[in-house]
């Protein structure tokens, strides 16, 4: 059997380098696009740069892995895994690299990146022993009777004649024929029948196989984390242990400490509250003193400020009732010229109207003189 490929590798998705167990690796961009397992079925397969979104991701087991999953399997002329391709177009899963291009090149060659994946998996199927041998496309169909059978296209090999069918003469086939015929036929199917679920069988077989030898994988991993986290938890109670017996030796030191201390601040509390209680007796005869003092004091200025005041209030209401005076003064007088102004004002109107008065005497005394002469004028006419 062809040995597996190293599965030493970093995956770009979570960084995590050395035996991968299972990766998948671009077959364009090489090794700089590889994943592991978990990354690549949780969709971190994103494109950049240079990797496309539609560059075959190839799968790549070593031997643990590719025992569970392909447990009897044998391994390609490449020593590849047998893979299976995704379609980037539609998403349909289940290719070979040889179906896959037929699969782009019957259903979406109007898509603009078909031409560049159809040459991508040319080159892949150029370089696989797949591509070497006779294309072929395996098929059921089913008769009229209910037979399958399959159908199987190769190219055609040069310079090789086609055989020529010869032909069958015509003749009356009689019951019997049929009937044996049909049980011939029938024979076939259940030998078929009979070889598929012998082949089936054999795939359930390893399927159980590998799901044995998965159990035995998990719980030999379950065992050894179950004595790890054991051995830890152990080792993490002794280390507890010291620790709380180290903070207890520390807490006790630091209890005694405590009491020491409190013991000596109950002993300055008691100086101090008596130092505080002398000087509180002498401050208060202090503050006695001082309010005699004080209250002697407010007394006398009391005394002389009452006097001020009263001569204060005295020189001013004098101080008010001379000011009312001279203000009254000024009125009067303001007043006294206001009444000779108007007097003026009414002595020269009625110079005025004695003036027009005058006048109108004047003119009246004018007309009367001459009414007097027109009057022995007319009656001399």
């Amino acid at each position: 059997m062809t040995s597996l490929p190293s599965s030493e590798s970093q995956c770009i998705g979570c960084a995590v380098s050395g035996d991968l167990g299972r990766r998948f690796e671009c077959v364009v961009c090489g090794k700089e696009v590889t994943y592991c397992g978990d990354c690549y079925d949780q969709g971190k397969n994103q494109p950049g740069d240079k990797h496309k979104y539609f560059h075959p991701m190839k799968a790549i087991y070593n031997r643990v892995f590719f025992d569970l999953y392909f447990l009897g399997e044998q391994l390609d002329g490449n020593g590849d895994a047998p893979q299976s391709y995704k379609c980037a177009f539609c998403d349909e899963l289940g290719f070979t690299s040889m179906e896959l291009q037929l699969h782009v090149l019957e259903k979406h060659m109007e898509h603009p990146d078909a031409a560049e994946v159809v040459d991508i998996l040319d080159q892949m199927n150029q370089g696989s022993e797949e591509y070497k041998k006779s294309t072929e496309i395996r098929c059921q169909e089913k008769s009229r009777g209910g037979l399958s059978y399959e159908v199987i296209l190769a190219e055609p090999a040069p310079n090789v004649a086609v055989p020529k069918r010869p032909v069958t003469p015509g003749k009356n086939v009689s019951v019997e024929e049929i009937e044996q015929k049909l049980k011939a036929a029938e024979e076939r199917r259940i030998s078929l029948e009979a070889r598929k679920m012998a082949e089936i069988s054999i795939k359930l077989a390893k399927v159980e196989e590998a799901t044995r030898k998965k159990d035995e994988i998990t719980n030999e991993f379950i065992t050894q984390t179950k004595e790890q986290l054991e051995t830890k938890i152990e080792r993490h109670v002794e280390k507890r242990e010291a620790i709380i017996s180290d903070m207890k030796e520390k807490l006790k030191i630091h209890a005694q400490e405590i009491e020491k201390t409190r013991e000596t601040l109950e002993q300055q509390k008691a100086n101090e509250q008596k130092a505080i209680e002398e000087k509180l007796k002498t401050a208060q005869a202090l503050r006695d003193e001082n309010i005699k003092k004080m209250l002697d004091r407010l007394k006398e200025h009391n005394t002389i400020k009452i006097a001020e005041i009263k001569t204060q209030i005295n020189q001013l209401e004098t101080q008010k009732v001379e000011e009312k005076a001279r203000i009254i003064e000024n009125k009067l007088f303001t007043a006294e010229q206001n009444r000779e102004k108007e007097l003026l004002k009414k002595i020269e109107k009625a110079q005025k109207l004695e003036r027009r008065a005058e006048v109108v005497r004047q003119n009246k005394a004018q007309t009367q003189d001459i009414d007097g002469q027109q009057s022995p004028i007319a009656s001399s006419g």
